[in-house]
């Protein structure tokens, strides 16, 4: 709310959290087009397949194959509009997210392990010029553990 722009990268997710007992209040925008006018809510993850098994598959979304080109959109505890259970997005989609009532309302932003509070918009698009290499176990690697994931009851 200060008017202060931060930067920071996420290899896993991109989180937004209410920060009080206030319900959260957000508008959903991909790529130029309002998707929800209001989503009320105590937060919303932008996962990647990397950071799909974990808080992301916890909350109810999706694991996306590490191969797949999207990204995973998926509310917590979502109240309005109930029946939305969240979106799989290309991966070169950007989203911006607006807090409605940022004042009432206050709303943190967390990528990865960078925290961010009170911020009135955030706007998360994908980054390939930078790159990880990622090392494995051969007889585990990372495609395996996901399809594992999958199929974990």
């Amino acid at each position: 709310t200060s008017g202060k722009v931060s930067h920071a990268l996420a290899f896993n997710e991109v989180s937004l959290f209410r920060q009080s007992r206030q319900a959260a209040k957000l508008r959903i925008t991909v790529d130029h087009v309002m998707r929800i006018s209001e989503l009320v809510c105590d937060g919303v993850l932008l996962s990647t397949p990397a950071g799909s098994t974990a808080y992301n598959f916890s909350a109810g979304g999706p694991i996306i194959p590490f191969g797949a080109n999207v990204i995973a959109l998926t509310p917590l505890v979502p109240f309005r509009p109930r029946r939305w259970r969240g979106a799989l997005l290309p991966h070169s989609a950007t989203v911006n997210f607006d807090i409605l009532e940022a004042r009432k309302r206050p709303v943190s932003a967390v990528a990865d392990f960078t925290e961010v509070r009170d911020v009135t918009a955030v706007a998360v698009s994908e980054q390939r010029k930078l790159g990880v290499t990622l090392l494995f176990d051969p007889e585990r690697n990372l495609e395996e553990r996901i399809l594992h994931e999958q199929f974990s009851y």
